[in-house]
């Protein structure tokens, strides 16, 4: 886990052509996308298409990235960050101390790492996308991170992020940030969004974790 210090950033929705600045406070996250080998080590299964332990894990839903995040919160002895109702809807319990995905400003935040350009670095150093890919994924870690310390925020796999997307016109979508080992350069930049079901599993798309800290008294 990477210490990710506080900010602001400027989110921005194309539809309704809205901006808006969000501050955003310390907090951890991982500096690798969840690989195969943890996710089978926490959950007992290797769902992914392409099959190797340091891949990032992918083919796995937004409830299945929160799942997973409990998980490896009670097996490390921290207090779960999601509450489940019976509609299979979750609740953000935001004083817990376990692991959790990060919201979209957050993301956002930790992938520009201070920059302010559309990504940290020159984009075949920083990232898998298909103009360097050769059609597969690749394992995490392989090329530049950012200057936080954060590996593979931009291509290799989407990262499912907390919000939703837009409740007025896609109901439970999610977001998705950061582009993925099939998308062509313009969509591995730090603002662009991305949308999707909860329950979609798809071979470009993974997550990585985030903790909050202690609050101080």
């Amino acid at each position: 886990m990477v210490a990710v210090p506080p900010g602001r950033v400027t989110l921005s929705d194309r539809r309704t052509q809205r901006i808006w600045p969000v501050d955003v406070a310390a907090f951890q996250m991982a500096a690798f996308p969840v690989t195969q080998s943890l996710y089978a080590q926490v959950i007992g299964q290797r769902p992914s298409t392409a099959r190797g332990d340091q891949l990032p894990v992918e083919s796995v839903s937004w409830e299945d990235a929160v799942q997973f995040c409990n998980a490896l919160s009670q097996r490390e002895g921290l207090m779960p960050a999601y509450r489940f109702h019976a509609d299979d809807t979750a609740e953000w319990d935001v004083s817990a101390d376990g692991y959790r995905l990060p919201t979209e400003a957050e993301w956002e935040h930790a992938c520009r790492a201070g920059t302010t350009g559309p990504r940290y670095g020159q984009l075949d150093e920083v990232a898998w996308y298909r103009g360097n890919s050769h059609g597969q994924i690749h394992p995490v870690g392989g090329k530049q991170p950012n200057a936080w310390g954060l590996y593979d925020v931009l291509g290799n796999v989407w990262n499912w992020c907390w919000d939703i997307y837009d409740a007025e016109m896609y109901g439970t979508y999610r977001l998705l940030r950061g582009g993925g080992w099939f998308d062509e350069h313009w969509s591995c930049r730090a603002s662009v969004r991305r949308r999707s079901h909860p329950t979609l599993r798809i071979d470009d798309v993974g997550f990585r974790i985030a903790r909050s800290l202690p609050s101080r008294p």
